[in-house]
Order: C-alpha cells, then structure tokens, then sequence
C-alpha cells in the first residue's frame, strides 16, 4: 500500500502556516477574490461557467497570497497589488486549463476536470481568456517593471510547456531536464508572485532580488513534493488520485532516481509502463515497491528540503516581521505537506 514519506518534523503547526499567512493578508484577499470574480465575467456565458468551475474547485490561493504577503512584508500601504495578485491567479489559473488539455487529464483536485466536462477546444480557449485578463491587468497597473515581470513569467511557463513535450514519456530525461521543466513551469510564477510585492512598495534591488529567490527557491520545493505526493500519499489527503504521473507517463523526479539506480528489469518495467503506455494490473504497486527499494522517495524529498534551506536563507534580508515569520512557516509546510 502507499505510504506517507515523512518529511522534516521541525515545525508542528506547519500544515496551518497557508491559514495563517492568508489571515495576515485577509482583508486582501478578500479584495483579490471580488477582482476575480468580477473580471472572469463575460456575456459569452460558458466563459464565466468554465472558468468558474475551476476556481470553485479549490486550491490553495498561493500564488496570490504570496504576493500579498510579500507586499506587506515590504510595508507596501497601498492597493496595487490587489489586482496583481489576481493577475498572477488568472495567470495560473490559464496553465492549468491548459495543461489538463495537454496531459488528457481527468481529473483536476479530485473533481472532474474542466476538459472532461466541456472539452478541449473550449477549455484552451477559455485558458486564452483568461491570460488576456491578465494582460489586461498588467496594462492597467501602468508599471512597466510589473509588466515585464509578469510577460516574462508567462512566456517561462510557456516555454516550460513545449519543453515538458521532449521530455514526456522519456525515462532517459535526465535530473537537469526534469529542473529546468520545473523551474519554468512552476517556480518562475511563484517568483514573480513574490517579486512583484517589492516592486509595487518599490524596494531596493536587493531586497526584490531576495523575495525573487525565496519564490524560485519555494516553488522548486513545491513541485518536488508535489511529485513525491504522487507515488506516497493518500487520495483523500492529495486531492487527487494516486498515480495519476504514473497513469500519464509524467517523468519526474522519483521516477528519474528509481531508473537510473534500478537493475534492467526495472529499467525494462519503466519503459514499459512510462513510454509505451503498457500497464498491467499492479504496475502501480510495482513502480512504488521500486521506489522504495531504490529510496527515490526519500531522496527527491531531500532535494526539495534543498530549495527550501535556499528559500528560507533568501528572506534572512528582512528584519523581524510577522509575514516573515509565516512565510518561513510555509516553507515548512510546503516539505512537511501530505497533500
């Protein structure tokens, strides 16, 4: 059966650091919330239907809530980064339409996913929509810094998309590939996120650079995890079935470890399951038997605890603050989480 890797035990509140932090900046993101729903509003009605679904679905609101709390930390007084914040949410919210589409997903947080309700056509059309939101938002903060941040942060992602394509289905990848997949995907949004809160309070280069890093660094973490929870924990707990990477063929890090430390049946059994599709009844409990024997797990988690030791260092810039404090609360959660 799978079975929760158990990560650094250093913090025991950790799991409600993503509460608190979102208490910090509660009556922001009450304010972000209104922006969202009012801007994912369209007279074309399956606009504001699909884009609804997705967002009613759940999810943690990091992204935004990082911004937000990046902007206080940098005592930010103002309201700009209300609507950026919802920018960086339309702007996630866009990848993940359409990633569903290009994984041939079904599932999306344990609920039927926007594609498997509506379709692919009117799933990356809508994604379109929504980047273009975030464009719209970007114009309309009238900073050319918060547009170059964020145009650039969206490009990376796009660009981590096409590079996942040659990666897909290939247990060759090597640990690089797999990073820099990851890294545009996931972190660079993360740090743009967190960057944008010093630029909108207009703080130094330095201290920019700083909440740059903390986000590249925590969101690598994230995704590392993010794939370890694929293969060890729970459905009720993730949010989403177990060994939907390894049903999709998703080559990450676990699976890069455990081929390249494996004998040739076992290099034979991930090809045969992750790039020609085969699977047979228990190949999942095979692969995560694998996995274990090979200490893949374990070991990418200790990558991840990596980024994080990187991440948290990023905000020793700051004096003592209670977002700061938080935030290195979410690094911990962020390697601790079980779902």
């Amino acid at each position: 059966m799978a079975s929760i890797i158990p990560l650094d035990p250093a913090k025991r509140k950790a799991s409600s650091a993503l509460d608190d932090l979102a208490a910090l900046v509660q009556e922001d993101l009450l304010a972000v919330n209104d922006v969202i729903l009012s801007r994912m509003q369209s007279p074309v009605a399956l606009i504001p239907q699909l884009a609804g679904h997705l967002i009613a679905a759940g999810g943690k609101r990091l992204r935004p809530i990082l911004t937000l709390a990046s902007a206080r930390l940098c005592e930010y007084g103002g309201i700009r980064h209300r609507k950026l914040s919802a920018c960086v949410e339309f702007i996630h919210t866009a990848t993940l339409l359409h990633d569903d589409v290009v994984d041939e997903s079904r599932l999306r947080r344990g609920n039927p996913s926007a594609n498997a309700l509506f379709g692919n056509k009117a799933t990356v059309l809508v994604g379109d929509f929504l980047f273009s939101r975030a464009f719209q938002l970007m114009v309309e903060d009238g900073s050319l810094d918060v547009l170059r941040i964020l145009s650039n942060a969206s490009a990376v992602i796009a660009e981590g998309e096409v590079l996942q394509l040659t990666t897909s289905n290939n247990v060759r990848t090597s640990e690089q590939a797999y990073l820099e997949v990851i890294r545009a995907k996931t972190a660079e949004l993360f740090a743009a996120a967190c960057r944008i809160g010093a630029v909108v309070a207009a703080r130094p280069a330095p201290e920019e650079e700083a909440l740059r890093t903390f986000g590249l660094n925590l969101g690598l973490a994230f995704q590392i995890i993010d794939d370890v929870l694929d293969y060890s924990a729970e459905q009720a707990r993730l949010g989403k079935s177990i060994g939907d990477d390894f049903r999709e063929g998703k080559i990450t890090l676990p699976v890069i470890l455990a081929y390249n430390r494996g004998n040739e049946a076992e290099r034979h059994f991930w090809r045969r399951t992750l790039e020609d599709l085969d699977h047979r009844r228990d190949d999942l409990e095979k692969a995560m038997s694998y996995l274990r024997r090979t200490e893949a797990l374990k070991d990418a988690a200790e990558r991840a605890r990596h980024y994080g030791a990187i991440a948290r260092d990023a905000l020793g810039l700051f004096p003592s603050h209670p977002v700061k404090d938080v935030l290195l609360s979410v690094v911990d959660f962020t390697l601790e989480r079980e779902y």
